[in-house]
């Protein structure tokens, strides 16, 4: 990682052309080769930036980061370099996030009368041709029941349960399977999708599930 405070100026060339006039700025510049521009507000967002594959070239006060494969360029020009700063940061062992897939799917599954009264678990990552049904389980007619569960509920998720429920219900010991698909967000457009496919969707409360489940689960 190199930290650069300089006072420049900042052109864009590419697809479009922007400009950010001559004003004291953080130019961060990381071990994959990424460049980008920061002031002193906005959060985390830079001014502009260029993503790699990109190389930097330095050429008295002027530095041109061009990108590798669409020939888009940031041509900064340094009026003063006021700091200039390296350090090796290593190998980050990345973000672990509370309430990933994995946990959820084994919270469900500990409470799987979340999904309502006389549900009951078969298997956890019950095995099909085409991978694992995170959850299979009956409900309270016996009936076979797919949960797929993700952190994020979007259209794939809901594409991915109709592959599965295809699968199953070819298995006459399992048909016919309906399909539950749950997760802590699921966006209006998969929504949609699962209710035409006759897929039932669940919002999950991971507070819940860690403590007291709730009474009334959320089904659309």
């Amino acid at each position: 990682m190199r930290l650069v405070i300089a006072r420049c100026s900042v052109d864009y060339i590419g697809r479009l052309t922007a400009h950010l006039p001559m004003a004291p700025r953080l130019i961060m510049i990381k071990a994959d080769n990424s460049v980008s521009i920061h002031a002193d507000d906005r959060a985390f967002k830079p001014l502009n930036w260029m993503n790699p594959p990109c190389k930097l070239k330095e050429d008295g006060g002027t530095w041109t980061v061009t990108h590798g494969k669409t020939g888009e360029k940031l041509v900064l020009t340094m009026e003063e370099i006021l700091h200039d700063f390296s350090h090796e940061l290593g190998v980050d062992p990345g973000l672990i996030k509370d309430g990933v897939e994995a946990h959820l799917q084994e919270l469900l599954a500990e409470h799987i009368t979340t999904l309502g009264e006389g549900y009951s678990l078969i298997r956890r990552e019950y095995m099909t041709a085409i991978g694992p049904v995170d959850i299979l389980c009956r409900d309270s007619g016996g009936a076979t029941v797919a949960v797929e569960i993700k952190r994020r509920g979007e259209i794939d998720g809901v594409e991915q349960l109709t592959r599965y429920l295809e699968l199953l219900n070819r298995d006459p010991l399992l048909a016919p399977v309906r399909g539950v698909f749950a997760a802590q967000e699921i966006k209006p457009q998969a929504r949609v999708l699962a209710t035409d496919r006759g897929i039932d969707c669940v919002t999950l409360d991971y507070d819940a599930l860690r403590g007291i489940e709730p009474e009334n689960p959320t089904l659309f």
